[in-house]
């Protein structure tokens, strides 16, 4: 099959029905091209695997079973590995994508106009079924605008999507959590001229959706690594400013709780307040902002925190002081100089956990902690 110009990967999960009518539009779309079509099957056992044989007598077709791996964008990426074709298509089984856009994409590659094309509803002349019901259009609409600033397409969560095989270059880096390794593939691919190919994205009518509340959470995981992997100081710059954000709100709870409730004098209050504040601080920054940072002993981490997050509060608390102080325009408006207490305190914070406290691991470490 070294001739095989394009190769659609297919990934399934219990999809007999679809199987051989996928393949027939296929077959139809591509009439006169060389391709190849590789089913990718989590070991479905309905029957898909003969499916495949039966109809391979007629159409370019073969499956991989898989047997110890499960989840759709590992089975993308096997296909991916397996291909031989020049030019990737990825697509699902449902029907739910035209295999009629199929040329108009592979197109787009052979000219040069875009190197990663995307099948897209939300584009001059694509559209979806009617029968999308508000929450679920206003679902899709928040998981695609979240994902908006990675790439530079309007319907990033497409799981269609082509590509010239050798600009992707090894799969080895792809890490995707959850179903969608299309914006995963464009954002580590680097692609620099991504587009997008209208299509009409139709309801399955054979077998059930995959999509569940638990994918959906592991769509959210995968969008905060991929801000990671392209944005990485911004993100974690982003993730600790709203961990003290929720810290804030524990300290003010604390501090005030403790005056109404135990009679306590203000500043006992706010000398208690600080230490629990500080501990969420600390215990969400290690577990969600610099995950994959040193995880040294907690309580040595802790006491590290601790100290940085005196020497923020002191550079706020001074600055504050000096602009009220000494400043006319900040005497007049202590707000002002209260807010920028507050960046200055964070910025000496989040740079001091970062080389303090959360430190960059050695490359060997890296690499087993990203593998886990």
């Amino acid at each position: 099959m070294s001739d095989v110009n394009i190769s659609i990967v297919i990934p399934t999960y219990q999809e007999v029905e679809n199987i051989p009518l996928i393949a027939a539009e296929i077959n139809t779309a591509l009439a006169g091209e060389s391709f190849e079509i590789i089913y990718v099957d989590d070991d479905s056992q309905d029957g898909s695997f003969d499916a495949v044989a039966k109809l391979s007598h007629e159409i370019p077709a073969r499956i991989i079973v898989r047997t110890e791996e499960r989840g759709l964008s590992t089975a993308v990426i096997r296909g991916i590995d397996e291909a031989v074709g020049k030019y990737i298509v990825v697509m699902d089984c449902d029907l739910s994508h035209p295999a009629t856009a199929i040329p108009h994409m592979v197109e787009k590659l052979k000219t040069n106009e875009a190197d990663f094309v995307v099948g897209s509803r939300y584009v001059e002349g694509g559209s979806f079924d009617e029968d999308w019901g508000f929450l679920r259009l206003l679902n899709s609409k928040v998981a695609t605008w979240l994902a908006l600033p990675l790439c530079h397409v309007k319907d990033p969560m497409s799981g269609f999507f082509s590509f010239e095989r050798e600009r992707l270059g090894s799969t080895k880096d792809l890490a995707p959590t959850g179903y969608k390794i299309g914006l995963e593939i464009m954002v580590k691919g680097e692609f620099a001229s991504p587009a997008e190919q209208p299509i009409h994205f139709k309801d399955r009518e054979f077998g059930e959706s995959k999509l569940d509340f638990k994918e959906q959470l592991l769509y959210l995981k995968h969008l905060r690594r991929l801000y990671k992997f392209k944005f990485p100081t911004a993100s974690e710059f982003l993730q600790f400013g709203l961990v003290g954000g929720t810290g804030f709100i524990v300290d003010s709870l604390i501090y005030f709780g403790l005056q109404l409730f135990l009679g306590l004098n203000h500043t006992v209050a706010r000398a208690i307040s600080f230490w629990p504040a500080v501990t969420w601080n600390w215990f969400w920054n290690r577990t969600v902002t610099f995950t994959d940072r040193d995880k040294s002993k907690k309580l040595t981490q802790w006491l590290s925190f601790v100290m940085t997050s005196l020497g923020g509060f002191a550079i706020n608390f001074g600055s504050y002081t000096l602009l009220t102080e000494y400043v006319p325009f900040f005497i007049e408006k202590p707000f002002m100089a209260f807010i920028i207490g507050v960046i200055m305190g964070m910025g000496f914070n989040f740079m001091a956990a970062r080389v303090f406290v959360f430190r960059e691991l050695n490359e060997e470490v890296a690499e087993e902690v990203k593998g886990k």
